[in-house]
């Protein structure tokens, strides 16, 4: 009797485009322009080096989860577009970035972490915004009931970057 066929994996959905590029660019304008409490550390801004140009560039992305320890702040983000997305990449290549919350600036060093505490992650997120990691799973091509189960599922899939505060001078 033959196998029956493996259940294709998530599809990746494609970057956005024209208005929808520029709409999803809207809260980078916003937090340049003084604006970022607006967002109530829901989002942040990341502010990091180009891989090839080396310039400077600046992404908003939201916060899965936010902590403190040793003194030390972190937040973890997920690439919603997977590992090609140009901010990933670029943190591959140089992990030392800025990140802005409200009006705060931090400098950061970026960890990437493993499936397992990336499906946890998800687990912990989707009951605290229950409506948003329903449409994320589905924007990313994931069926879920609602479950713990699929949101680990899911979690393991997407990258996920846990962005530490880097010492500063005198901690």
């Amino acid at each position: 009797m033959p196998e029956p066929a493996p259940e294709p994996g998530p599809q990746r959905p494609p970057l956005p485009t024209g208005l929808r590029r520029a709409a999803a660019r809207l809260p980078v304008h916003m937090f340049r322009a003084g604006l970022g409490p607006l967002f109530r550390g829901r989002l942040l801004l990341l502010v990091h080096t180009g891989r090839t140009s080396g310039l400077p560039r600046r992404t908003v992305i939201e916060v899965v989860e936010s902590r403190s320890a040793d003194g030390r702040r972190s937040w973890t983000v997920a690439s919603g577009f997977g590992p090609g997305a140009d901010w990933y990449r670029n943190l591959l290549r140089t992990p030392h970035a800025t990140v802005q919350v409200g009006r705060g600036f931090h400098a950061v060093t970026a960890h990437f972490l493993p499936d397992e505490e990336g499906g946890e992650l998800m687990a912990r997120y989707a009951p605290r915004h229950p409506r948003t990691a329903r449409r994320l799973s589905a924007f990313m091509g994931f069926t879920v009931d609602g479950g713990t189960e699929d949101y680990r599922r899911v979690g393991a899939s997407i990258p996920f970057v846990r962005l530490v505060e880097s010492p500063g001078p005198g901690r």
